[in-house]
């Protein structure tokens, strides 16, 4: 067992008790240090770490420019003010007078993209690419052993309660029976509670669509479990069955799946 905490309880206590008394002031001080901890870094620093560290620095300033861009919204055209001459125009130059408001529609609708984008984060951002030599194991098959056309799959599965295997003759990917996994432990994020729920599904699995459609579940893989016990219901009123969560922990070392619902 490890000793390390579980969970956020930093954020708990500051709910139940909240926060120091000078929190608010040292964190400010902190942050109007920052600036000048950066620096002196900046200078100190030699070699690759230099390199390293320049680089991170150029992305962010990038990214800073690109938001205050972002948020400034400019209009490059001014001349819809202008007083018009007297007189119609030509039908060709009807349109060159009208200043387009299109730059600013487009940074609204980015904004409301990113936000919403923002709300489908998953708890584990990046997963360890796992190769193909790691994920099956060849098995020999023939008279001779000298066929090299089946491979084991080596981490966990999920298959339905219908699943039936082929024959030995025609089964490419053998799924071990004491690898294959039907429940998961759940963590509602909100409710701070781990439920034992039922899993329908394999949705996705980051490392390739192979292992979705063989239902190998790994580290950061999306499932879909069954959350009717929990009492869940939508804005119209209906049960909700069904919900995304992703497995935060390896299931082939721990011998169970853990895993964060996605709300």
């Amino acid at each position: 067992r490890s000793n390390m905490p579980q969970g956020d309880y930093i954020d708990l206590h500051r709910k139940r008790f909240g926060y120091r008394l000078d929190y608010f002031e040292r964190k400010r001080k902190k942050e109007a240090r920052a600036g000048h901890k950066r620096s002196q870094f900046a200078q100190k620093v030699t070699g690759i770490k230099a390199k390293l560290y320049g680089k991170k620095r150029y992305a962010e300033k990038a990214q800073m420019k690109k938001t205050i861009a972002l948020h400034q919204q400019k209009q490059l055209k001014q001349n819809a003010d202008e007083k018009l001459a007297p007189g119609a125009l030509p039908p060709y130059l009807l349109d060159r007078r009208v200043t387009s408001t299109a730059k600013v529609l487009s940074n609204m609708i980015k904004q409301k993209r990113k936000e919403k984008a923002g709300k489908w984060t998953v708890p584990l951002p990046k997963v360890r690419p796992i190769s193909e030599a790691e994920m099956f194991r060849v098995i020999r098959s023939g008279k001779r052993k000298n066929k090299q056309w089946k491979r084991m799959i080596t981490k966990v599965t999920f298959v339905g309660d219908n699943f039936t295997r082929k024959p030995p003759k025609f089964e490419r990917f053998i799924r071990p029976s004491g690898l294959r996994f039907k429940k998961a432990h759940v963590t509602h994020p909100d409710l701070k509670t781990t439920f034992y729920l039922d899993i329908l599904g394999v949705k996705k699995n980051p490392q390739s669509p192979l292992y979705t459609s063989l239902g190998v579940i790994t580290k950061g893989c999306i499932i879909e479990v069954n959350v009717s016990e929990l009492g869940l219901v939508t804005p119209t009123g209906k049960v909700v069955w069904g919900k995304y969560a992703q497995v935060t922990n390896n299931p082939e070392n721990d011998g169970c799946i853990n895993a964060v619902l996605l709300v």
